[in-house]
């Protein structure tokens, strides 16, 4: 058989993969389904281009680190974005097939853990909402023994010839990153000597500010859709989502504006 655009996209699948559950189905179940999907679609290739950046930081190509970077924050645009589309449902339409989700919740998205742990964000509790020798929980479980990209920046900055403090060099990678006063002496160095590394920095803050962003727009898009109820599956909703709001990824980079 020729290659074709529908077998190079595997499209029979693909678009056999939206399954509504509930009667008639509830129309609006389909745009929930196809949002979802995408969000996790969106996720592999954050995940995918994250990798890549952390072997263009490890080759010291910033360039090519900077354009990756662009890429990942224009998708957090898209990711926002399909809120908009989301919010176009109203309370009682997604009501209309809520109870069909029964213990489904997006809190058990591996790929969404996977991405936090990826950026530094770990908790060891997360690893038990997924059981043991499933490809998820192996997944993450590497993630969360493996550096950030915070830490592979880091390693670059050493490479171009400044020193880094050991402690920040030889961290626990799996605790969170702690702002330091040493580094960010640094950083306001190079913000007034290199350009191009100011770049790359602020490219890595434009990266921090998306995903601050993508997590408040989504807070806000629980709230209006459910209110303080609790969230599908038994998650806390809500209340646990506004806890995540305004956690800088690179505290850092932010630290330093008030010193430039």
């Amino acid at each position: 058989m020729p290659l074709t655009y529908s077998n190079y996209l595997k499209l029979d699948q693909l678009l056999s993969l939206q399954q509504p559950l509930s009667d008639e189905p509830e129309h609006d179940e389909m745009l929930f389904i196809i949002i979802h999907q995408v969000y996790e679609l969106w996720f592999k290739e954050i995940l995918h281009e994250l990798d890549y950046a952390n072997r263009l930081l490890g080759q010291n190509d910033a360039p090519r680190a900077l354009h990756t970077l662009r890429r990942i924050r224009t998708i957090f645009k898209t990711l926002v974005a399909q809120i908009d589309i989301l919010e176009t449902m109203t309370p009682l339409e997604f009501l209309s097939f809520r109870n069909y989700l029964e213990s489904a919740s997006g809190f058990q998205s591996f790929q969404f853990r996977e991405l936090e742990f990826a950026l530094g964000l770990k908790r060891k509790r997360s690893l038990l909402h997924y059981p043991e020798a499933t490809e998820a929980r192996q997944r993450l479980e590497a993630r969360y023994d493996q550096p950030a990209l915070w830490d592979h920046f880091l390693q670059f900055l050493v490479r171009e010839g400044y020193d880094v403090p050991s402690d920040l060099l030889n961290r626990d990678v799996t605790q969170p990153i702690q702002p330091s006063p040493e580094l960010q002496q640094i950083l306001v160095e190079i913000y007034r000597q290199k350009p191009l590394i100011t770049e790359l920095c602020e490219n890595l803050v434009d990266f921090d500010e998306g995903f601050q962003e993508w997590r408040y727009r989504h807070v806000k898009m629980v709230e209006r859709t459910i209110g303080a109820k609790h969230g599908t599956g038994g998650s806390v909703g809500v209340d646990y989502l506004k806890t995540t709001l305004f956690q800088p990824v690179f505290p850092d980079l932010w630290a330093i504006r008030t010193q430039l």
